[in-house]
This record gives C-alpha cells, sequence and structure tokens, in this order.
C-alpha cells in the first residue's frame, strides 16, 4: 500500500505525520461550526428583537444602534489580539475561554434591566467573541490538512458564516414572536455549552505555537485605528457624514491603521506579520470579503425592511424569505470548496462568484411596492446564495492557506477582521445613502402615506444598488490580486507545504522527496 507523508521542519529537526489522519476531526468540525454558528448569529439576531427590547427597558431611538454597535465595535478592534492570544496560549484554551465569556455575557444581556446594562453585555459579548472566533478558522485549518477533506470542510465552514445570518434573522423572529426578546440572548448558552463539552472532549491541548513578546505598539495602533473607523462609521449613520466628530474618528482610523501598516514592517516580534497578508492568494481573499461583507448587509439589512414594511412580511415569514437563499449557499459552498477551488484556484471563481451577487442585488434594485416574492424577489434570492457560495466560502478556505502554524491564528483574526469592519461599513455606510435617498424623494412632494411609502421602497432600492456597486468593485479587485491556477496545479512539495502550512526551502523539499520515496 502507498503511503503518503508529510514533513514538517521545525528547528531543523524532521517529523513525518500522515495527512489528515485524526479520527475526532469530524466531531472537531461539528465544535467549531458550533461556535461559528454562535458567533455570526449574533450579528442579526438581536436586530429583530430591538424594538420590542426598547420598549421593554424605555430607551430612546438614539440609543437603539449601540445595541448593535457596542458589539461591532469590540468584536472588530479586539480580533487581531484574540487572534494573537490563541497563538500565544494555545487555541483550545481561547476557544474555551471565548465560548464561556460569551456564554455568561449573553445570560447578563438576556436579564438586562435597563440600557446600561445591556450594552455592557453587547460589549462583553463581542470582546470574547473576537477572542474564540480566531481560535475557531485556526484549529480548522490545523485540524484539516488533507485538501480533498479541507475543500469540504471549508465548504461547511463558509456555508456557515455566510447563511448563519439569514438563520439568525428566522431564529430571532421565531423567539421575539413566540418567546421573548431576551431569548435571542438565552439561546446562546446551548451553543456555547454543545461547543464547550466538545470542544473538551475531542480537542487536544495545545500549548501555542508563538511564544515571541506580545507587540504592544501595534496592539495600541490597529485596536484605536479599528475602534476609531468603526464607530466613525456608526456615528456617520446617526449624524452625518460632515459631522466633526465622524470626520475626526475616521481620519484618526486612518492615521492610526498607516501607522500600524508602518510599524509592522519594522517591529522585532510584529502582531501581523507582513508575510500574512503579502502573500497574493491571502491579500486577495481578504480584500474579496471586505468587499462582500459591506455588500452582504445591504441584503440582509435592507431585503429584511422591505419584506416587512413594504410586502407585510411578520419577522418569522421574513426569515422563512431568506432560506432559499441559505440552501443555495450551502450547496455553492460545498460545490466551490470541492470541486472547483482545487482546479480552477480562486482567482476566477471569486470574481465570479461576487459578479454573480451584483447581478442579484441589480434585480432587487428594480422591485416594487406590490411586486410579487415568488416571482420577482426569489429568483434573486437565490442566485445571491449562489454568489456568496461562489465568493465567500472560498475566501475563508484560501484566505488562511499556507500559513505557518504559528500565523494561524492571526491570519484567521485578519480575515476575521475584514469581515466584521466590512459588515460595520456596510451598515453604517449603506444606511447613510438610504437615508439620502428617501430625503431627497420627499423633496417637492407632499408628506403623505403614499409619498411616504414611496420614498422608503426609494431607500431600499437605493442600497440595493449601491449594494450591487461595491460588489463590483470587489470582483474587479479580486481579479486583479488574485493568482491564476487551480491548487492541484502546485507541485507535490508545494501541496504539502501548503496543507501542512509551512514553506519549503531546497533542503526541505529534498527531505520531502525521500521520505516520499522510502514510505512508498
Amino acid at each position: 500500500m502507498t503511503t503518503l507523508m508529510t514533513v514538517e521542519r521545525v528547528g531543523g529537526d524532521v517529523a513525518t505525520d500522515q495527512v489528515a489522519n485524526d479520527p475526532r476531526r469530524w466531531w472537531i468540525l461539528a465544535v467549531l461550526g458550533t461556535a461559528q454558528l454562535m458567533v455570526i448569529l449574533d450579528s442579526t439576531i438581536v436586530n429583530i428583537a430591538l424594538p420590542t427590547a426598547q420598549h421593554d427597558l424605555h430607551f430612546s431611538n438614539a440609543d437603539r444602534q449601540w445595541i448593535v454597535t457596542a458589539y461591532s465595535l469590540a468584536f472588530g478592534s479586539l480580533l487581531l489580539l484574540g487572534g494573537r492570544i490563541g497563538d500565544i496560549v494555545g487555541r483550545k484554551r481561547a476557544l474555551i475561554t471565548g465560548l464561556v465569556g460569551f456564554a455568561i455575557a449573553s445570560a447578563i444581556g438576556g436579564v438586562s434591566v435597563n440600557f446600561l446594562m445591556l450594552v455592557i453585555a453587547r460589549t462583553v459579548q463581542g470582546a470574547f467573541g473576537a477572542l474564540l472566533a480566531p481560535s475557531v478558522l485556526a484549529l480548522l485549518t490545523t485540524t484539516f490538512r488533507d485538501p480533498d477533506e479541507r475543500g469540504k470542510a471549508f465548504g461547511i465552514y463558509g456555508a456557515i458564516a455566510g447563511a448563519g445570518g439569514a438563520l439568525g434573522l428566522l431564529l430571532g423572529g421565531v423567539l421575539t414572536s413566540y418567546a421573548s426578546w431576551r431569548w435571542t440572548l438565552f439561546v446562546n448558552l446551548a451553543f456555547a455549552a454543545s461547543a464547550t463539552v466538545g470542544a473538551l472532549l475531542w480537542l487536544k491541548n495545545d500549548e501555542g505555537a508563538d511564544h515571541d513578546p506580545l507587540d504592544l505598539p501595534g496592539l495600541f495602533l490597529v485596536g484605536g485605528g479599528l475602534f476609531s473607523l468603526v464607530f466613525g462609521f456608526s456615528h456617520a449613520e446617526t449624524t452625518a457624514w460632515s459631522n466633526p466628530f465622524t470626520i475626526g474618528f475616521l481620519v484618526l482610523g486612518v492615521v492610526l491603521l498607516a501607522g500600524f501598516s508602518y510599524f509592522e514592517t519594522r517591529a522585532k516580534y510584529p502582531l501581523l506579520p507582513p508575510r500574512v497578508v503579502l502573500n497574493r492568494t491571502r491579500a486577495g481573499s481578504v480584500l474579496a470579503m471586505l468587499f462582500a461583507s459591506v455588500g452582504l448587509f445591504g441584503v440582509f439589512l435592507f431585503l429584511t425592511y422591505y419584506l416587512q414594511d413594504t410586502l407585510g412580511f411578520s419577522p418569522v415569514k421574513t426569515g422563512v424569505a431568506f432560506l432559499p437563499m441559505a440552501a443555495a449557499l450551502v450547496i455553492m459552498a460545498q460545490v466551490s470548496n470541492r470541486i472547483l477551488l482545487p482546479r480552477f484556484g480562486p482567482k476566477p471563481i471569486v470574481p465570479i462568484g461576487l459578479l454573480m451577487a451584483a447581478a442579484a442585488l441589480f434585480g432587487l434594485h428594480l422591485v416594487g411596492l406590490h411586486t410579487s416574492y415568488v416571482s420577482h424577489v426569489l429568483p434573486y434570492v437565490i442566485v445571491l446564495g449562489f454568489g456568496f457560495g461562489l465568493s465567500i466560502a472560498p475566501s475563508f478556505s484560501t484566505g488562511t492557506l499556507g500559513l505557518a502554524p504559528q500565523d494561524a491564528g492571526v491570519g484567521s483574526a485578519t480575515l476575521n477582521t475584514a469581515q466584521q469592519v466590512g459588515g460595520s461599513i456596510g451598515t453604517s455606510l449603506l444606511n447613510t445613502l438610504a437615508a439620502s435617498a428617501a430625503t431627497a424623494y420627499l423633496v417637492g412632494r407632499a408628506v403623505n402615506p403614499a409619498n411616504l411609502e414611496a420614498a422608503a421602497l426609494h431607500s431600499y432600492t437605493t442600497a440595493f444598488l449601491w449594494s450591487s456597486l461595491i460588489f463590483v468593485g470587489g470582483a474587479v479587485v479580486g481579479g486583479l490580486v488574485l493568482t491564476r491556477g487551480g491548487l492541484t496545479s502546485l507541485t507535490p512539495e508545494q501541496q504539502i507545504a501548503t496543507t501542512a502550512g509551512t514553506s519549503i526551502d531546497e533542503e526541505s523539499r529534498r527531505e520531502i522527496c525521500r521520505v516520499r520515496i522510502s514510505c512508498r
């Protein structure tokens, strides 16, 4: 029997392992998928419950957005730190700590008696989410090393990441309608408990792959920069782009992130080693994820508004209306990761997926006040699912491809940061554009119910159109940055290096060849 062995060179020693031979790996995937689903659900599940929570806790419309913003600020600004902690202390410890902390924060949020208590709970949720999310993706990267199984695993993970938002809308609608808004937070206890038990049973204890000192200047620069950027966009949503605080925070965010980029190229122990993002495949995947996340929120947010406010759907019916998109995404995620990505590579399929999403959103911007869901919305929702399956799912796989073990956490955090920051930018940007469109529509028209309804529709379709343009921009950027060639076009040595997350020098290549020959 032929046995193919991989070789990893660590500190000059050669160690051999069979590819993907951990019998627990599919149970590990279930654990990681549960943890990821919990984090993704929380980006949308609370949104539907906000009006009910506002009425119960008696806070204003201006305060309402902080329930969402507090979570995204903590999550987005601390992701790189969370990834680095996982690299230092071990991914299993980071994952379990993040799950337990997330559950405790969710329980506190669920029993909140006032606005401040709920905001603090959501902030702590975001902080622990930033700790567990990079560990989830890093563990997936290091658990599945065989190219075929990696494609299947990342297809499932990408489907969860893409469809989780839609499932959050459905679950949020069901819990709010038939239980209480508090259960949109309490439900996290079930997810966290099952994932924690699974992690304790099936994940191996790891001591951490990186023991370099923590890059405190880099941490300050990137944390402050991401916080300022997300806060600036959120502030623009509730005030205006010309507001001095909006401009100040956006400028500060850009300056701090530029300083971070400069500092990391000169730091002895960088928080984000340049080698992680200078690879074109990984960089292109991160950029594609950023653009896709900006446009993705145009779907979840404004299609939800359209279905409920214009077509009169209930929260539960709205969630069900998103299920065809989730189903299409799950199917295409498997096809893209298992069949298309190994053969063609990310360059053709990711841009094509983004263009499919752009075409679907352009079609949605043509809907009217009395459009039929079945004939004019459902087809575009399904095409959106296929587009996301072709773009988002492969980006998760190639965004962490070839990372050394000590870089897996921070590389995963970089991809998660692109997703989270993109979502924050998309929510604020598209909300602002939609509000401006509604205001412009009413200029010179009587303010009556018919015109208000038409103005609301115009704001939704404007958001769909801008989302479509954002996806086109992502397709162009992805097409320029991503490299050609399928993963199977790599040499055997390159495939082993990519799968195991190591780099291959000439001496290591010769050693691999000797092992390959001797093991036949």
